[in-house]
């Protein structure tokens, strides 16, 4: 039998990964505090019902575990976008301090709302607090890492990005303790699935449907970035345009995705990474599989966090670090 070809891989790859998919939603809904049969699941999800188990069912359980699946496609496109546009391994939103910029704003709509008790900030609000952090901290790490206007160094990028990243998150957590916001700023900086509602899942929706749009539109011109500066230029691609919106489209899937989630990290750079190792570097492929992948991704790690010390919950953001870390060093060594 002959090779399979990138697009036998990536057909299989996204039949594996609905699979996956589908069985993590089936047992992260099945699971909870409360014990619902499967057939008490089947009607709440299938038809109208207010009885406890059927309330616990829509309005916690289901909007969690679109929230997780949402959050970790949405971070691993962003990881392969970033990845692609500065030919940098280890480029995503959690190293590159796009994470870190939306948690800090995040912060300072809670201390916010702590000066002002009558001013009430719902998931909207706090999602454009999200962006807005994410926009300042993607977008001056970006300029500050290209030379003179013209090229981004990838290593200034992921030095710029680390730096970044580590004085907004040491900000987030020196005003939460000013302000006595410990305590509420503790999610957001660990990351987690806790108070996700069918609100946030709604804004993810709305908001990573043009991101995802944008990603799939954007993926030739990336898949051709991806391949040199000089080469982009040579197919007469405009690179600094291509890396700007590309920039910007992963600013709304990681703002969208910090303000429900919190500081989930490394998504972005598991997923993206494996991908390309099985189909190679066409984006047209990279980016559904990383958005599938993602999603198993989180699925089921949200599950371990549910299950690996109840009844209390292990921050997501930790279970994903543990992964993504060893990955992180080995791609270091790689490079170097």
């Amino acid at each position: 039998m002959g090779k399979l070809t990138k697009k036998n891989k990536a057909f299989m790859l996204m039949i594996l990964g609905i699979i996956l998919l589908i069985g993590g939603i089936a047992v992260s809904i099945s699971l909870g505090a409360k014990n619902i049969d499967i057939n008490t699941i089947l009607r709440s999800i299938l038809s109208d019902g207010n009885d406890i188990n059927t309330k616990i069912i829509r309005d916690v359980r289901v909007p969690r575990v679109l929230a997780a699946a949402l959050v970790g496609g949405f971070l691993a496109v962003s990881g392969a976008i970033m990845q692609g546009i500065t030919r940098n391994p280890i480029a995503e939103p959690s190293v590159m301090g796009i994470t870190q910029g939306a948690t800090f704003m995040i912060a300072v709509a809670l201390v916010l709302q702590r000066i002002n008790p009558n001013l009430v900030l719902g998931s909207f609000a706090k999602m454009i607090f999200a962006f807005l952090g994410a926009s300042i901290s993607g977008l001056f790490v970006y300029f500050i890492s290209s030379r003179a206007g013209r090229k981004v160094d990838p290593v200034k990028l992921a030095l710029a990005g680390t730096a970044m990243g580590t004085l907004l998150i040491s900000l987030a957590m020196g005003t939460s303790m000013y302000f006595n916001l410990s305590q509420e700023l503790s999610f957001w900086i660990a990351g987690g699935l806790t108070s996700a509602k069918w609100q946030g899942v709604n804004l993810l929706l709305i908001v990573g449907s043009v991101g995802l749009i944008g990603a799939i539109i954007m993926a030739p011109k990336i898949t051709i970035l991806s391949l040199g500066e000089e080469v982009a230029i040579g197919l007469g691609q405009r690179t600094n345009l291509v890396r700007f919106i590309s920039l910007i489209i992963v600013i709304l899937l990681t703002g969208a995705s910090v303000s429900v989630a919190g500081n989930v990290v490394f998504v972005g750079l598991i997923v993206p990474q494996i991908i390309r190792g099985i189909v190679g570097a066409d984006y047209k492929y990279i980016i559904p599989l990383s958005m599938l992948f993602g999603s198993v991704l989180l699925v089921y790690s949200d599950i371990l966090a549910r299950t690996i010390n109840p009844p209390y919950e292990t921050p997501i953001g930790s279970l994903t670090a543990l992964l993504g870390v060893p990955i992180f060093i080995y791609l270091v060594r790689k490079e170097s």
